[in-house]
């Protein structure tokens, strides 16, 4: 019999997305609209977010990494929001809780960087970030992303699946959840001095979660490698969840049989939970999540159970009654 597959819902077909070489090549963006000669001088004064970024991919170790290859599976009904409108909104709370951190975020030094594997593994071990990028074949993915404000974006990733980094690491089977922990360096990142979070960031999740294929493990955005205000050089992607479950600038990761308690659960437990499900049935304490703002248009749509991922997750969370997945 032959085997026939089926697009998700939230799918459209692969002739109606805009080419990945077309929308991510910054050069081929900057020759559309007619700059061609004006060089990286004019590209930053034009948009004087990418200053910092276009300097430190010029010194870029992993650079010819980019652009990968657009995984047609991941494709979106929308389009993509523009990446100097992304590069400057971001949640980063290491730099400060409001939006617009990403000159901040530049203090942070991601050359080098170690990510620590460890807990319940066959062997713990210490790998650099330069040589794990090129450990695992890379692709683009695009995401669709919600916060828990009710705003939301469509970004297209650049990385690996997190299925392969728990293969990587061998976890034991004993081992049920998957802990991420970020940086902590209050001297560069002087949101860290406020004591009052648990620093460093947090998150969590079950080793189901993390065998699925829509986990991803993000090392690039737009083409090239990751900027810092995104959470440079390694973040998580769980794109029917919840965005501050999306741990930025990973440092460690550990596999362990105890439930992580993740950051924003640990600040705010009556508002914040583990799980972190998207679902618009189920409010805030203090906002609705039936809509969402859509970042690049301002305009408000329906929000998604699952984020429009359900067909993907849903089985991940059958008969699990009692627990608060949506929160």
């Amino acid at each position: 019999m032959a085997h026939i597959m089926s697009k998700p819902a939230w799918a459209i077909s692969e002739n109606q997305a805009t080419p990945q070489s077309t929308f991510l090549n910054r050069r081929q963006l900057i020759r559309n609209w007619g700059y061609a000669g004006l060089g990286l001088a004019a590209a930053v004064a034009m948009r004087p977010d990418r200053a910092f970024a276009a300097a430190d991919r010029q010194e870029d170790a992993t650079a010819d990494l980019y652009p990968a290859p657009a995984n047609p599976a991941y494709v979106l009904d929308r389009e993509l929001t523009p990446e100097n409108i992304n590069s400057t909104y971001n949640n980063f709370y290491e730099f400060g809780s409001h939006k617009q951190i990403w000159k901040a975020a530049q203090t942070l030094q991601t050359s080098p960087w170690d990510i620590q594997i460890d807990g319940m593994v066959e062997r713990p071990f210490t790998i650099a970030f330069d040589d794990l990028v090129r450990k695992l074949p890379l692709e683009e993915r695009l995401y669709r992303h919600r916060c828990v404000e009710a705003w939301s974006m469509t970004i297209p990733w650049t990385g690996f699946s997190l299925a392969s980094l728990v293969a990587l690491a061998k976890p034991l089977s004993s081992a049920k959840f998957v802990r991420f922990e970020t940086f902590l360096d209050p001297q560069v990142a002087t949101g860290q001095k406020q004591n009052w979070y648990p620093w460093p960031y947090v998150e969590g999740v079950t080793i189901e979660e993390a065998a699925n294929d829509l986990g991803f493990m993000v090392t690039g955005a737009y083409g090239h490698s990751l900027d810092k205000q995104f959470g440079a050089p390694l973040r998580l992607a769980l794109p029917w969840k919840y965005g501050f479950k999306s741990i930025k600038s990973i440092r460690r990761i550990s596999f362990t049989d105890t439930r992580p308690v993740s950051f924003w659960e640990s600040v705010g437990p009556g508002e914040y939970g583990f799980w972190a499900n998207v679902n618009p049935g189920v409010p805030h304490p203090r906002w609705s999540q039936k809509q969402e703002r859509v970042l690049h248009s301002g305009l408000y749509v329906p929000t998604q159970i699952f984020n429009g991922y359900s067909e993907q997750v849903a089985h991940l969370y059958k008969d699990m009654q009692g627990e608060k997945l949506y929160t």
